[in-house]
């Protein structure tokens, strides 16, 4: 797998996982949307781990920089 996330969009999608994580454990995401939010926290938390996004390579997209 080649890298397909630059730092910036990484960075974003940790914030989104975190806050996402906390709305659920603090009670204000609860039943199935809750679930549907930890599932994708998760899955931005993968991606952002390893530097690829499948969906970026379905539609062409890269945010990592040239090296």
């Amino acid at each position: 797998m080649k890298p397909n996330m630059g730092g910036t969009d990484r960075i974003i999608r940790l914030i989104v996982a975190a806050i996402a994580v906390a709305l659920y454990f603090t009670g204000t995401l609860t039943g199935t949307l809750g679930i549907i939010a930890l599932v994708v926290a998760a899955v931005f938390a993968l991606t952002s781990v390893v530097s690829f996004c499948p969906l970026y390579t379905i539609f062409g997209l890269n945010t990592c920089p040239v090296k």
